[in-house]
């Protein structure tokens, strides 16, 4: 990555934007795709993943599963979530916000049904964990999202972008001729 002036983007490789948009794709397929799997259904409803929680905050976890106004919230906010932040990384539109929503989504998920030692969990796993689950390859996976703005030159954000980094260029034009 070099930046020749203020604003300017960060330039990438072709296989270096290409792997890069492929990832925030992929991982926006996901997150739209399961959204819409869950508003698609309805009789779908987070109150067995919550009451299944383990570890240290399965009493919140818990608690809101047992008040059925607070968990039609959540099953609200976690459908139409996971399809706002699926087609924000699919469009590359507000990126960054989405990014951070995924990540804070995905810590509760991982937070809900944590992968350690001792912690039985009555959630079907397809696999044996020990620390490390998909949820938190898919956190690492949108860190990299967040670090490498591909949405400023493969995106709705490059049109926010574009006219910020033309006003950057002309502050830079006017501070360096004084």
């Amino acid at each position: 990555m070099d930046r020749a002036t203020p604003g300017s983007l960060p330039r990438y490789g072709g296989f270096q934007i290409t792997a890069l948009v492929a990832l925030r794709w992929l991982v926006g397929w996901h997150f739209l795709y399961e959204g819409a799997a869950k508003l698609s259904n309805p009789r779908w409803s987070s109150l067995a993943y919550l009451m299944e929680s383990r570890g240290w905050l399965s009493d919140f976890f818990t608690g809101l599963a047992e008040n059925a106004a607070t968990l039609a919230a959540v099953d609200e906010l976690n459908q139409w979530g996971l399809l706002a932040i699926g087609l924000a990384l699919l469009l590359g539109c507000c990126v960054r916000t989405a990014s951070v929503a995924a990540l804070v989504l995905l810590a509760l998920y991982y937070l809900a049904a944590p992968p350690f030692p001792g912690l039985d969990s009555a959630i079907p796993t397809e696999g044996s964990y020990l620390f490390v689950n998909k949820v938190l390859v898919e956190m690492g996976a949108v860190l990299v999202i967040l670090g490498f703005p591909t949405a400023h030159q493969i995106g709705l954000d490059r049109i926010w972008h574009t006219k910020r980094r033309a006003e950057a260029s002309a502050h830079f034009a006017t501070e360096v001729a004084r």
